[in-house]
């Protein structure tokens, strides 16, 4: 009998996302469910899908100040580290590129997770190369290597064909979790979407 398995989809800007890349892993253990980490653009979806440029808790301040707060105390709730980052969202262009160079190394899990940190636990410049480099590198990978791949052009166009992936599954946000085509959106239906897979 086939594993069964969820595909997480998220963006490493997303708030939401960092929640729940930072419980997906030991939950899914526990339910014997195994994950594909799948990196895209949200940016690219909301332009297609809203007609904005930003994201849709800057361009809505209500939505933004709750989004500040909720995210505050589902860290606390969940012992997870948060420090809000200066910028916000941050590009997370070249973690995504760097995550279909290698979508399902071993290694990619424990990556993903080193990005949303340096984001939203230590404010930190994810897009600058040489903090991927470091996390790529303390991972023991080539991290010079892996970000010269992720610049080539097959893997430009993986990263394309993963946003458009996204929008023919019907993704609207993230974090998104598909099972066998069913789609559970946010980071709260986790673990429905583990249940909907065992």
């Amino acid at each position: 009998m086939a594993t069964p398995r969820i595909e997480f989809w998220f963006d490493h800007a997303s708030t939401y996302s960092y929640v729940a890349a930072e419980r997906v892993g030991a939950l899914a253990a526990r339910s014997g469910v195994e994950v594909a980490w799948r990196p895209f653009l949200l940016g690219p979806l909301f332009t297609e899908q809203l007609g904005i440029h930003d994201s849709p808790f800057n361009v809505f301040p209500v939505r933004g100040r709750h989004m500040w707060r909720d995210v505050e105390r589902l860290c606390a709730k969940h012992r997870i580290p948060w420090r809000r980052p200066g910028a916000f969202p941050r590009n997370g262009l070249l973690a995504a590129r760097v995550g279909c160079a290698a979508p399902d190394a071993p290694w990619a899990p424990e990556f993903h997770r080193a990005v949303f940190r340096a984001n939203f636990a230590e404010d930190r410049d994810i897009a600058d190369p040489a903090l991927v480099r470091g996390i790529l590198d303390g991972l023991g990978q080539d991290g010079a290597a892996l970000i010269a791949r992720a610049s080539s052009p097959d893997v430009k166009q993986a990263l394309r064909d993963r946003g458009a992936e996204a929008s023919r599954a019907g993704l609207f946000g993230a974090p998104s979790f598909l099972v066998a085509g069913e789609l559970f959106f946010g980071q709260d239906r986790l673990e429905d979407a583990l249940a909907w897979a065992r």
